[in-house]
């Protein structure tokens, strides 16, 4: 079979279409989804429910999304990225505009939770479609492109937020309306310029250099690749530790913007404190996602078990400075978002790494699962301390003890 020259000008062109064209889309895909943290006072003044009340709605998007990440996976292996990602973004849109009508908390959560399946439609299929057109020994760089468009998409949903909060004075409702325009956008560009392999644009497959015996044939079809995913005891410790990591993330994601901003938004210095943990996570997860291919040889592990140790660390500095201290506060977070995200560049690839190209979108799925049922636990528990120590910093201690069990699991994943 004839394979690619993967440094021909024409298929290195492709290459990069088709990266830019996932990260265009997954952009604004967080405009329909970590917009929730910034509507939690609007709703819970309204509908006068507890902050753990909260923290269910929180959790029950976050593990539809796992489930759906559970199934997407494997349907991206199977039908492809393309209709799959436009489709969610499509769907999630209406769901945000659903949420923003609802009139009392059921509704919330509802609508909420299904927009959770909605979006899982993006992560796993996109996923797969790198691993299509990228190989090996450029999977982290790649990668760590794609988690870097979804860390920006934190840093524009913060600063959209804070525009339509503060600028225009409008009420929780419109979080759900306006910034998700933007998708529709992103998923239209994304529908008209991707392929979702090589072959779809006239190239050969590609020459990765996958071993044989990770090598899957073509037609397994959907139970025998999830069983092969399923018995890869690495793996499946890989999926445990990004849980403990992914609870971490949106620990600080959901709960930061109640530490520093109160009851309203006020206090400039204290507004970018708070958006300095995305910006910190952008940056984060190009400089991670080049560090395994070039300094540790593609070994996701090392550099996955050395950030999230550092991540607890720098965390559990918060305690150490007070909430007023711009330039403190602005290093905390930067950090705490650099370290606790930009790992997220080395866990990913592990799925083509660990079970070969052929089962990564369901790879990807399944470790997905694991990542968002750990974040759903985590939501109404802290939520949880919240309400019961009347401690918003409770958060910070919560979150570094996590980041040191991610670090601990992934150092028995070698691949």
């Amino acid at each position: 079979m004839n394979h690619i020259n993967t440094q021909s000008k024409d298929f290195r062109k492709a290459q990069w279409q088709m990266l830019f064209a996932v990260m265009f889309c997954y952009l604004f895909f967080y405009t329909g989804r970590q917009n929730f943290g910034w509507a939690i006072l609007g709703i819970s003044e309204e509908f006068d429910v507890s902050k753990q009340d909260i923290g269910w709605i929180g959790a029950g998007m976050l593990w539809a999304y796992g489930i759906g990440q559970f199934i997407n996976g494997n349907l991206a292996d199977k039908f492809g990225a393309r209709r799959m990602m436009a489709l969610g973004g499509l769907l999630s849109f209406a769901m945000n505009w659903a949420t923003s009508f609802a009139t009392s908390y059921v509704m919330i959560l509802i609508s909420w939770s299904i927009n959770g399946f909605c979006q899982s439609l993006g992560w796993a299929p996109g996923s797969r479609l790198l691993s299509n057109w990228w190989g090996s020994h450029e999977r982290g760089k790649a990668f760590g492109f794609y988690v870097f468009a979804a860390a920006c998409s934190s840093i524009l949903i913060y600063l959209l937020s804070i525009v339509l909060l503060d600028v225009y004075e409008l009420n929780w409702r419109w979080i759900f309306r306006l910034p998700v325009l933007l998708l529709l956008l992103g998923c239209t560009v994304f529908y008209i310029v991707v392929r979702d392999k090589p072959e779809d644009r006239g190239f050969p497959p590609l020459d990765d250099d996958i071993p044989e015996d990770k090598k899957i044939e073509a037609k397994e079809n959907s139970i025998q690749r999830y069983l092969g995913v399923l018995k890869n005891k690495r793996f499946i410790l890989a999926c445990l530790s990004i849980g403990f990591q992914n609870m971490a993330r949106y620990g600080l994601l959901v709960w930061v913007p109640l530490y520093y901003l109160g009851s309203k938004i006020s206090d400039a210095s204290n507004i970018w404190i708070a958006v300095a943990l995305p910006v910190g996570m952008a940056f984060g997860t190009i400089f991670f996602g080049q560090l395994s291919d070039r300094l540790f040889n593609s070994n996701r592990s090392k550099p996955i078990a050395i950030s999230m140790a550092l991540a607890g660390i720098v965390v559990l500095l918060v305690y150490a400075v007070p909430k007023d201290h711009i330039i403190g506060g602005l290093l905390i977070m930067f950090f705490a978002g650099f370290l606790v995200y930009g790992p997220q560049s080395c866990f990913w690839p592990l799925s083509p790494d660990l079970l070969g190209v052929k089962r990564s979108g369901t790879g990807v799925g399944v470790m997905n699962t694991f990542a968002y049922a750990f974040a759903g636990i985590g939501e109404p528990f802290i939520g949880f301390m919240v309400d019961t120590t009347g401690q918003d910093n409770i958060v910070f201690a919560v979150t570094a003890v996590v980041c040191f069990i991610s670090a601990f699991i992934i150092l028995f994943v070698k691949r």
